[in-house]
């Protein structure tokens, strides 16, 4: 299935089972909008945990109805992150999305060993594009978790990036491994990472998708480039995850995609036992809302 605009995303959460979503620290006004919204839509059934009197007047304000949605009590948000967690393990909600709280403690309620949400040896966040420059939606990771992955770090952010697509209907994504540039160079780590990928991918040692690299951003999204440069690939210009280097990388893109690009995110964090919305205040309420259906659409 080849996904085309972020609407897509939000008919696939139509047609699913409408998922509880639990939001921790839940009295910020952007979420609930987003919150709002994806409930209008009938893709999610909000549960609040954070300030009632504070999340109650908010709600007043953005004509949001709370009428049979579920909200507990709790004004320190570090606190309404273990709670919040607390309802996803005990299955009373399967989506965490977070409010007005710091992601530190966020994700040390979900990494916490004897009562997170830990899945995966590695969490990474994934950023799932839709800009008016490409044919299709593109991924983006790590841009907000892992500062300078390690080579095995690298192998569990492509698996959590494959894994979205797969949920999403896409068996066999093609993930780009960008850097500087195309070939190998032994002193630019980001390369051979790339090229040691690769081949793990050619002998089914990364399954489930079609890995290549390294690339140049250019070769990686644009067939004229690649041809131009001489490179022949079925990932070139037509790649469905860019993997980034480091955070800085990963970051710079998205943030230039979505501020001078004209595109717009869904991202969640991936390597949990729910999928985790965790926005950017700088995101707008279409991002926000964009996320929780791509959360409820996996």
């Amino acid at each position: 299935m080849i996904l085309k605009s972020l609407t897509d995303i939000v008919s696939i959460a139509k047609h699913k089972e409408t998922r509880r979503l639990v939001v921790a620290a839940a009295a910020d006004e952007p979420v609930l909008v987003a919150v709002k919204n994806a409930y209008k839509e009938g893709i999610i059934i909000p549960v609040l945990v954070g300030n009632k009197p504070e999340i109650e007047r908010i709600s007043k304000e953005i004509n949001f109805d709370l009428s049979g949605i579920e909200i507990h009590g709790e004004n320190n948000p570090a606190v309404s992150a273990v709670k919040a967690v607390a309802l996803i393990r005990d299955g009373k909600a399967e989506i965490l999305m977070k409010g007005l709280v710091s992601t530190a403690p966020l994700l040390k309620a979900v990494l916490n060993k004897e009562n997170g949400l830990r899945k995966a040896s590695t969490l990474s966040h994934f950023a799932l594009i839709e800009s008016p420059y490409y044919h299709k939606l593109v991924g983006i990771t790590d841009a907000g978790m892992n500062i300078l992955p390690e080579f095995n770090e690298k192998i569990n952010i492509i698996n959590n990036a494959v894994e979205v697509f797969h949920r999403l209907g896409n068996n066999n994504p093609k993930v780009a491994v960008i850097g500087p540039l195309e070939v190998v160079n032994p002193k630019i780590e980001a390369t051979t990472h790339a090229a040691m990928l690769t081949v793990m991918n050619s002998r089914g040692q990364i399954p489930g998708c079609v890995v290549d690299g390294p690339f140049a951003v250019d070769n990686a999204i644009s067939k004229a480039a690649a041809d131009h440069k001489g490179i022949k690939s079925e990932v070139a210009g037509d790649a469905d995850i860019l993997l980034a280097p480091d955070l800085n990388s990963g970051n710079i893109l998205y943030k230039t995609l979505m501020f001078m690009g004209g595109s717009t995110s869904a991202a969640v964090i991936m390597g949990a036992r729910v999928p985790i919305v965790l926005t950017s205040r700088a995101d707008d309420d279409k991002s926000k809302m964009m996320s929780i259906a791509l959360a409820a659409a996996m």
